[in-house]
């Protein structure tokens, strides 16, 4: 336990280490800690625990630093516990404390939450688990049984990223699109609403935020043609208060929301053709994941999402800036009132999302202290935003960058004219990629440092127009090319092939404007992070490596390897004075889909066991020993081809428009799905299709495909894993 004379000294032992422009940082950083010992307290002020105190618990979390009640700790989102007895002198001493596998080997990117001794977890499908926090006892599991079929909706998993907490009631989104309210202590349901349409293509994977006593949810689908939306509901009762479109709808028709007469005045001259219906794409601008809150300015800030088609040639006949995807909305968390927003990636053709979380923080910039708004998000510019007024304080590219140029004097980027592949028709070799130089696991800020530490991923996507291209019913529609034989091979996509994805965590000095340091992996993408006011860094990878580093310096004081691949970021608390690290591990994501061999183990596709781990100083438990690896390996001779060389084509063709997104580009799965190359099913023609066109496993996630394909091509794609399969054995390729 950390009396306040020690942490002052541990305090000021950190200062004398840090560099000078850190410590001016950190002078001008408003997050002050004044209670009297982060780790002293095991329940946060009575006065703040009462039904009608609960908004309170949140805006005044460091109240109860044991605790960590949102999924950001706080309503800034920095991911910076205050906790202290774990720091760089001792977390070489820190061990397994207990572990819990899970009933599902999905994809796992839950931030945990703690409060008042439980740990709340969530894992894929939806599921919630409760646990006794120091001892990892179950105390209760929900499961709100997602139908398999809503598998097809996913554009990456059927992840969760976590819950909320408020007034005794835990808040779980579920991927088929409802919002069910848990007794928090039970487990028991209190409510359940259903928030979308679900004849469209809505998924629901982020966390729900409470304030102001409305529970806040987004949704996912924009590659399913959807239109993105925000709603609030009675924390109480599920009654809906609001909803916020982030795209306009089909003009001269209102909604009856919050967001009818902005979107009338500003949104809707930005956009052209018809994009609001199923042929347009919807519009996109799904806001799936981050949200922050300014209790004082009492403003509520949401991450909007890509456009709906990628392509804007097939949404918005090749123009507009297209409000308000790729952009920060700033809106009144009880009315959903429209109060500002700054457009990252004006027209946004390549998947640059603006759902990234969001930091909110105190910083003086040019001799002036400033409430301002950090983000990285995908396209790879740090953005500084005066969170009251929403103006452009700073924006500075913290990876290599193509798209754009710089800034003009609006604030606009000033657009490379050649990643308008769109209207050029020709190849875009763009960087970052689609998949973003940070994509949604957490970066997180130091209250000490003044650091923000980005988990970066650096990588290229191939952008071509496809001038084919029609929406299918089932699955993404993107509107460019997937399939790679239909790729001109220039040396520039060839080398965009052969280029080797990598990741690093990255400490950003936002002062500055600098980096301060990098610790690289091997691995192609790693997990959200977690920062403390013991010194450290935490940062999983995607190689079971759960990693501390010093916040200052970056240096390695420690490992644990977890058995399995870390993408969500952990967390920390404390119970009865003991400080815990605890987190999800579990590979998915749409790198286990699309991620092919760059994601793959050391031998092949990664196998996954999905736990819940937590740490402690000095803990003594290990980890149960792995399952028998079940994944498919062929021990005889692949089918002989049945098809010639048209059908395989076409195979391959039908294959990359739909499949590619589950089971891997050239059928190379990373894990997330079946490799098909393996499958039983490609002996017997009449059992293929009675799966892929029927959906005889649709329980499993698996939906018949009848809907976009023929049945010629579904035997098609049928003949091309087949020819994969061989090729992967060493035959030679068919050629009659």
């Amino acid at each position: 336990m950390t009396s306040p004379g020690n942490a002052c000294t541990l305090l000021a032992r950190k200062a004398r280490q840090l560099p000078r422009d850190i410590l001016l940082i950190a002078a001008t950083f408003a997050v002050v800690l004044i209670t009297p010992g982060a780790d002293a307290a095991t329940h946060g002020p009575a006065s703040l625990k009462s039904a009608g105190n609960a908004g309170q618990r949140i805006a005044h979390a460091d109240a109860e630093p044991q605790n960590w009640l949102s999924t950001g700790r706080t309503y800034s989102e920095a991911h910076d516990s205050p906790l202290t007895t774990i720091d760089t002198q001792n977390v070489s001493r820190l061990g397994l404390a207990w572990s819990f596998d899970l009933d599902t080997h999905r994809g796992q990117e839950s931030t945990p939450l703690a409060v008042d001794g439980v740990l709340y977890t969530t894992s894929a499908w939806s599921k919630v688990q409760a646990f006794d926090a120091a001892s990892g006892t179950l105390l209760w599991h929900f499961d709100p049984k997602v139908p398999g079929a809503t598998a097809v909706k996913a554009c990456c998993d059927v992840v969760n990223r976590g819950a909320a907490f408020w007034d005794g009631k835990i808040y779980i989104g579920t991927l088929d699109g409802r919002l069910i309210a848990l007794n928090a202590k039970t487990g028991k349901p209190l409510w359940s609403v259903n928030t979308v349409d679900r004849t469209k293509g809505y998924t629901i994977t982020g966390a729900p935020r409470v304030v102001r006593g409305n529970v806040l949810i987004g949704n996912g689908g924009a590659e399913q043609g959807v239109r993105g939306y925000i709603t609030a509901y009675d924390a109480s009762t599920g009654r809906l208060k609001w909803r916020f479109y982030t795209v306009p709808g089909e003009p001269g028709k209102m909604d009856n929301a919050a967001s009818d007469k902005i979107l009338a005045q500003l949104a809707e001259r930005t956009w052209d053709g018809n994009w609001w219906s199923s042929s347009g794409g919807g519009g996109g601008g799904t806001v799936w994941d981050s949200m922050s809150y300014d209790p004082e300015l009492d403003l509520l800030y949401i991450g909007v999402g890509n456009s709906a088609y990628w392509n804007r040639k097939y949404r918005s006949a090749n123009r507009g800036d297209n409000l308000f995807v790729a952009s920060i909305v700033a809106l009144r968390p009880s009315t959903g009132e429209y109060v500002w927003h700054y457009q990252q990636t004006p027209g946004d053709q390549w998947d640059f999302t603006s759902t990234q979380n969001m930091i909110l923080a105190d910083l003086t910039i040019d001799g002036r202290l400033r409430k301002v708004l950090l983000q990285a998000p995908k396209n790879g510019i740090f953005y500084i935003l005066d969170r009251a007024t929403g103006e452009f304080l700073s924006g500075t590219p913290f990876v290599k960058i193509n798209w754009m140029s710089g800034f003009d004097s609006q604030h606009r980027p000033i657009m490379n004219p050649k990643s308008d592949y769109g209207s050029t028709g020709e190849v875009w070799i763009g960087t970052p990629s689609q998949s973003g130089s940070h994509s949604w696991q957490p970066m997180a800020m130091n209250t000490q440092t003044g650091l923000a530490y980005i988990p970066v991923q650096d990588n290229v996507s191939i952008f071509l127009s496809d001038p084919e291209f029609k929406p299918k019913p089932l699955g993404v529609n993107v509107g460019i090319v997937t399939d790679p034989v239909k790729l001109p091979l220039t040396p520039d996509v060839l080398a965009a092939i052969k280029f080797q994805p990598t990741s690093y965590l990255l400490a950003w000095n936002p002062i500055t404007k600098t980096e301060a340091w990098r610790a690289a992996t091997p691995s192609v993408v790693n997990g959200g992070v977690l920062t403390t006011a013991g010194g450290l860094v935490f940062q999983g990878t995607i190689d079971g490596d759960l990693i501390a580093y010093d916040a200052v310096n970056g240096a390695k004081l420690w490992s644990f390897n977890c058995g399995s691949a870390i993408l969500a970021a952990p967390i920390s608390f404390a119970v009865n004075g003991r400080q815990y690290i605890s987190l999800v591990v579990g590979w998915g994501g749409i790198y286990s889909m699309l991620g092919g061999p760059p994601a793959w183990g050391k031998t092949g596709p990664r196998t996954n066991t999905s736990r819940v781990l937590t740490f402690t100083l000095d803990g003594k438990a290990a980890l149960p020993a792995p399952p028998e690896d079940s994944t498919p390996r062929r021990t005889a001779v692949p089918p002989a081809q049945f098809a010639d060389v048209s059908t395989i084509t076409m195979g391959q063709t039908a294959y990359h428009r739909t499949c590619l997104v589950c089971h891997g580009i050239a059928t190379i799965s990373a894990g997330g799905a079946p490799d098909l190359r393996h499958s039983a099913t490609l002996v017997d023609g009449s059992l293929w299709r009675s799966i892929v066109a029927d959906g005889a496993l649709v329980n499993n996630g698996m939906v018949g495909f009848r809907e976009n394909f023929s049945l010629r091509e579904i035997d098609a794609i049928r003949a091309y894993v087949i020819e994969q399969a061989r090729l992967e054995a060493g035959e030679s390729p068919t050629v009659h």
